[in-house]
């Protein structure tokens, strides 16, 4: 009879659908998608986006204190493998809060539902609609509105604002994608973050170079570099090879054997000033409670009994 259990099947009966590639409109059903959940919840703490939102030099949407709480120093109970996930959503794009800017939405109320709208056109921000966000103000518009406005000011609050500072909101296109990597790049040669205000380590540079030129600039109508300073320190600084006499001629004669440079041999005179005066003070301030304590003569118990116990001391009795 057959059909007794004992048939095998084959993989043409078992595959029923063969693998194949998404075609359009699958790829626009994720992508919308994807979309809707990154316009909704905050990537870092999977929690919906709540105002203040901020967001960083790709477009990405944040809640303000989640960015806060990535920044903090983490606690010891925090597993590795979450810190790395939140790592790797940044993607290094935000190591302080000047790499982000705080996004203004225009809020309409309806129903007892907020929606996100741009304050021109009155359409809803969101998935279905291409908006952005100007640096460094952050009010959003739809792409639209900005496009045919066409200013170099915010219509919002009258900043000045360029085309390259108009960031694109969530973008998707790799034109939009491009543009953004393009101008972080440009920024950091600058010396400057998302939010155009200048990076943590820019003011180091600079000081070091004004630092580097300041030590170039020769000392002005041949004085020496310990003009100013009192005998005692230029007589240490001549000690330690440090100085910088003048010769007869009236120009500077460096040590061989110290500091050649001027602005160096000045400012370790200074350093060296201010410590002696430092010394000095904290002679003076010696407390004279603390001096009452000791005596510079030998203790005598006959002396002290008529004190108290800290300060009477112990003496032997005299044998007989």
């Amino acid at each position: 009879m057959g059909n007794d259990g004992g048939s095998i099947p084959t993989r043409r009966e078992l595959v029923k659908n063969a693998a194949r590639n998404p075609n359009t409109s699958e790829l626009k059903a994720t992508q919308q998608e994807a979309q809707s959940h990154a316009w909704t919840y905050c990537p870092l703490s999977n929690r919906p986006l709540a105002a203040p939102i901020v967001s960083d030099c790709a477009g990405t949407l944040y809640n303000k204190d989640a960015v806060l709480e990535q920044l903090l120093p983490k606690d010891d109970d925090v597993p590795a493998s979450i810190i790395k996930e939140k790592e790797d959503v940044l993607q290094g794009r935000v190591k302080g809060l000047r790499d982000v800017v705080e996004v203004k939405f225009t809020i309409s109320k309806e129903d007892k539902e907020e929606k996100k709208i741009c304050p021109i056109t009155s359409k809803e921000l969101g998935p279905n609609t291409k908006s952005v966000y100007l640096v460094p103000c952050g009010h959003a518009f739809s792409e639209v509105a900005i496009r045919e406005v066409a200013g170099e000011t915010c219509v919002e609050c009258n900043e000045l604002c360029t085309p390259e500072n108009i960031i694109t909101i969530l973008p998707v296109g790799k034109e939009d994608v491009a543009k953004l990597t393009a101008r972080a790049l440009k920024l950091k040669e600058q010396g400057l973050t998302h939010s155009l205000k200048k990076a943590p380590g820019s003011k180091k540079r600079k000081k070091n170079a004004e630092a580097e030129a300041g030590e170039k600039k020769p000392v002005a109508n041949g004085g020496s570099a310990l003009d100013g300073l009192s005998e005692k320190t230029k007589a240490r600084l001549v000690e330690n090879g440090s100085g910088n006499p003048q010769s007869r001629s009236g120009t500077s004669t460096p040590v061989a054997n110290g500091i050649k440079n001027a602005a160096t041999a000045s400012l370790t005179a200074k350093v060296l000033e201010e410590q002696e005066e430092r010394n000095k003070r904290r002679k003076l301030g010696q407390n004279e409670n603390l001096k009452g304590l000791f005596s510079s003569g030998g203790y005598s118990a006959q002396a002290q009994k008529s004190g108290d116990f800290m300060t009477r001391g112990f003496s032997l009795p005299k044998q007989k």
